[in-house]
């Protein structure tokens, strides 16, 4: 067998889908919001986007309102023969082409790509080969690891709807900003502006894909305005949220089945 794959349409939150040490997966959500949490990071997920898991890496999955997956797996020693545009060790958030969305809906409907049958084979290498060129998009927000600069997440978390200063956050925390961004940077690689614009940008997409307003979005995330909120937005991702989440009406969905 050369792929596999899982196809579910849900509710409710699912703690993982069906794993196994010797395959990768593909997580995709042709349609509703799909958060995915590791004990490294947490990554919200497009539906034009699909999250990379590596094998063995233990997951748990939050999805809000009517949520439709579609997974795929390969087989953990199945390379192309050039180098990845990711590194297939980590999780990664990956951009979904549309022929790639068509590969996964379709080998969804089959149930599983055999490697006796020619036409799976072309199948298997067609998602091989669009995999190899899939480009990654920074939607991961990296945990920390030590008790001090869980302590200033902690607070950053509970606070997201103020607008909360950095020094407010590390003076409740008892420490100085030095030691904090050495930590951050350390355990994350992320400095701790970076960290908290990330965690504002993930909490604000994951309501704007539930159908929030971007001017609800960004009051409740403590911004000034709307206009505040979108610069943050578009510096993060490259693209305003309007044109952000209009990406994925333009991928066609000819296959799509429930």
């Amino acid at each position: 067998m050369l792929v596999r794959s899982f196809g579910v349409t849900f509710s409710w939150n699912l703690s993982a889908l069906p794993n196994s040490e010797a395959w990768d997966q593909l997580v995709y959500a042709i349609r509703g919001v799909l958060t995915v949490k590791t004990e490294a990071a947490t990554w919200v997920v497009p539906p034009h986007r699909a999250v990379w898991i590596p094998a063995g890496v233990r997951y748990c999955l939050q999805v809000s309102g009517q949520t439709a997956l579609r997974t795929v797996y390969l087989r953990r020693n199945a390379r192309a023969g050039r180098s990845p545009t990711f590194d297939r060790a980590r999780c990664a958030v990956v951009s979904v082409s549309p022929l790639l969305r068509e590969l996964i809906v379709r080998t969804v409907n089959i149930g599983a790509l055999q490697a006796n049958l020619a036409p799976h084979r072309r199948m298997a290498g067609l998602i091989q080969d669009e995999l190899q060129s899939a480009g990654t998009v920074p939607l991961q927000l990296p945990y920390p690891k030590s008790e001090r600069a869980l302590n200033f997440a902690g607070v950053i978390d509970g606070n997201l709807g103020e607008s909360l200063d950095i020094s407010c956050a590390l003076t409740h925390c008892g420490s100085s900003r030095r030691t904090m961004e050495r930590l951050f940077q350390a355990e994350t690689g992320m400095s701790l502006g970076q960290w908290v614009r990330r965690r504002k940008l993930l909490s604000g997409l994951e309501s704007l894909l539930k159908g929030e307003t971007t001017g609800a979005v960004a009051f409740k995330l403590g911004y000034n305005g709307p206009s505040a909120f979108i610069a943050m937005f578009k510096k993060e991702l490259g693209a305003t949220p309007g044109a952000y989440l209009s990406e994925g009406d333009k991928i066609p969905s000819r296959q799509l089945q429930d």
